[in-house]
């Protein structure tokens, strides 16, 4: 009687075992920190401090022009003509979801300065601090 116990035991073990192998993983959660919003107040603190309180000469003649508190969900941040901040933006850095996605456009992302900017904002995007 006891042979047979242990030998149902082992099929319910075996059958366990077999199961637990078939269970999907889970998919690490999303951090907060990846999403759009926190995202780009990221990048706005650091484009603010690389390229236009550092006096950098791609971006002396314009200022920065945040819009992070977004109704559609796409926070942004705008670059707009130092002494005409009510014209149309030059460059729109904007993301979208969770994890983010970015997305930037604009006259400056067609100039000299475009893979930096491209560069320095996916590296933000990502955590880096430097310029």
């Amino acid at each position: 009687m006891r042979l047979r116990t242990y030998a149902a035991s082992g099929i319910l073990l075996a059958t366990l075992a077999l199961l637990a192998g078939c269970q999907s993983e889970k998919k690490p959660a999303v951090s907060p920190q990846r999403a759009a919003l926190p995202t780009m107040e990221r990048v706005a603190v650091a484009a603010n401090t690389c390229w236009f309180k550092s006096n950098d000469p791609a971006f002396r003649d314009y200022r920065l022009a945040p819009e992070l508190n977004s109704f559609s969900g796409r926070p942004r941040i705008l670059a707009v003509p130092r002494h005409s901040p009510e014209s149309r933006p030059l460059l729109v850095v904007q993301a979208e979801g969770s994890p983010a996605r970015l997305d930037a456009f604009g006259p400056l992302m067609d100039g000299p300065a475009g893979g930096r900017i491209k560069s320095d904002v996916l590296r933000w995007a990502a955590g880096g601090t430097g310029c």
